[in-house]
């Protein structure tokens, strides 16, 4: 099966431009590596006053979340034909190291490892990395917790409010 922008766009919330990534390089239950050359087009939609800031890169690493938690959904042998996730978020970014200012910066292509440190049935945590695809060049690196469907954390807030 290739994992293309095609493929994201049918499985995760980003759509046009903020699909981020091209493809999909590997992956297996507890880590995926992605590639893009995304950060070097002019019209990327991160891009602000003509650059775009290594920060950036933990929006690419959330889409690598997304598309890696896609893949564990409908690799399942049971798994239903879903709908795409429309109101998952990103919880909290900690122990995040920038090894760069830029992106752009880097004129080869980015890859985008993410490791499954933790899940539960509606949160994950992640270990990520940005680096040079072929330099392997480090330009950040952290860890992350997502909220998978955000539509049960608000259903669960205004129980428990009530």
């Amino acid at each position: 099966m290739i994992i293309d922008r095609e493929w994201m766009t049918a499985h995760i919330p980003h759509q046009g431009d903020m699909c981020l990534l091209d493809r999909v390089e590997s992956w297996d239950a507890a880590r995926m590596i992605a590639v893009t050359a995304s950060h070097l087009s002019p019209t990327n939609p991160l891009r602000a006053h003509g650059r775009l800031g290594a920060a950036n890169g933990i929006e690419y690493a959330a889409q690598a979340m997304a598309v890696h938690t896609a893949l564990l959904m409908t690799s399942k042998a049971d798994a239903p034909v879903t709908e795409r996730p429309t109101a998952g978020f990103l919880a909290s970014v900690r122990n995040t190291t920038f090894h760069a200012a830029r992106l752009d910066d880097l004129d080869e292509s980015l890859q985008v490892e993410v490791t499954l440190t933790h899940s539960e049935p509606n949160c994950i945590l992640y270990q990520f990395a940005v680096r040079g695809q072929h330099s392997q060049k480090p330009l950040l690196d952290g860890r992350a917790t997502v909220i998978i469907d955000a539509s049960m954390v608000i259903d669960n807030m205004k129980g428990s409010a009530a």
